[in-house]
């Protein structure tokens, strides 16, 4: 269910000064991370129900981290430069996204995947640098991207 395996690892390893915002578009999604925070006694999740713009503290986030998202991202690029204000000045935007898959697979038939290309050049147009990638996963592919210095 939604992002709760990732949502549980970061609490965990943040511990109590750190703070995880979950964020999703089903409420069911975000009341199963409450739940499961709660049984396992971390208190620094916060969940935000997806709406038409975020409302998260400004200049705070030490990285934003997407798996198998973007694909349902109609505005991409709008978004991602929005995001640049929620992030500290070195903060990350982590992507891991679905590769194109085989016609008759979920993937293929729903068009849950995004190119990898397609990505890297949204995040260049909004001034996000391409810092790593990395190719372990079979079915998806894994960038990390930083904000560029603002020029005046």
């Amino acid at each position: 269910m939604g992002g709760c395996h990732f949502t549980l690892r970061f609490a965990d390893i943040v511990g109590n000064e750190g703070r995880v915002y979950a964020i999703d578009t089903n409420p069911e999604f975000l009341q199963f991370i409450k739940i499961n925070a709660k049984e396992k006694g971390l208190n620094n999740t916060v969940t935000i129900l997806a709406k038409d713009r975020l409302d998260l503290p400004e200049s705070s986030l030490d990285f934003v981290f997407m798996r198998n998202v973007t694909h349902h991202i109609p505005s991409r690029v709008e978004y991602f430069r929005d995001l640049k204000r929620f992030l500290k000045s070195d903060g990350k935007i982590i992507i891991i996204e679905y590769k194109k898959g085989k016609f008759f697979t979920f993937r293929g038939l729903f068009g849950h995947d995004v190119h990898k290309e397609t990505i890297m050049q949204e995040m260049e147009e909004v001034g996000y640098l391409l810092e790593k990638e990395f190719d372990f996963l079979p079915e998806q592919h894994f960038t990390i991207y930083s904000k560029q210095e603002e020029k005046f």
